[in-house]
């Protein structure tokens, strides 16, 4: 997989991870409370955009389990993970999209409402709390199905290319439309001409 497309999937990942974290949040700061207070004023958007984000995330890990178990269907055998990324890596990158996208969204409802804006540190901590352990579990599920499916799709891809008929041999030998030679055709043309040329064929005849 492409350093681009890898790039992407974590910070879509990450994106949809972070309502996750926010849910999570809200749960652990006001307890039973926190579905009203997500669900009203500046955060009255939530819900709906908590319930989109699992749907995608659904979709997303649904279609790649089913490329990997259409892969082994086909190829009669377990799909192997390539190389894979570090953990440590892939759970830092999330935690920092998932941190930066939680803190956005608080300063914009913030600023939406008219209230106050949470300090840094409040940011911070109720940041870490949400989003860390999804975070954790969203870089587990990513390495062990992410490189699962990029081995599914290039074993799918080797099995159309072998199962694809092979071209005729009539379209390939296809024929070849060359420019006649001018200087060929010059001399084939003298060649004409001067077999043309000579006496009359009367005078041949009255010389015998």
């Amino acid at each position: 997989m492409s350093g681009k497309r890898s790039a992407l999937i974590v910070v879509g990942l990450g994106l949809l991870a972070s309502q996750a974290g926010h849910l999570l949040a809200y749960q652990v700061r006001f307890g039973a409370a926190a579905g009203q207070v997500e669900s009203t004023g500046a955060h009255s958007y939530f819900p709906t955009l908590a319930r989109t984000s699992a749907g995608v995330a659904a979709i997303g890990l649904l279609a790649g389990l089913l490329l990997v178990a259409l892969a082994r269907v086909l190829t009669g055998r377990e799909v192997r993970a390539g190389s894979r990324p570090s953990y440590v890596s892939v759970l830092a990158a999330l935690f920092t999209i998932q941190l930066v996208f939680f803190a956005a969204q608080e300063i914009g409802e913030a600023v939406v409402a008219g209230a106050p804006v949470a300090s840094a540190p409040l940011l911070l901590l109720w940041g870490t709390i949400g989003q860390l352990p999804v975070a954790a579990l969203a870089a587990l599920a990513l390495r062990w199905l992410g490189t699962r499916v990029e081995a599914a799709v290039g074993a799918i891809k080797d099995i159309v290319r072998a199962t694809a008929p092979a071209p005729s041999p009539a379209l390939l030998a296809a024929p070849l439309h060359e420019t006649p030679d001018r200087a060929l055709i010059m001399s084939r043309f003298a060649a004409a001409s001067t077999a043309r040329r000579g006496p009359p064929r009367s005078l041949l005849v009255t010389s015998y």
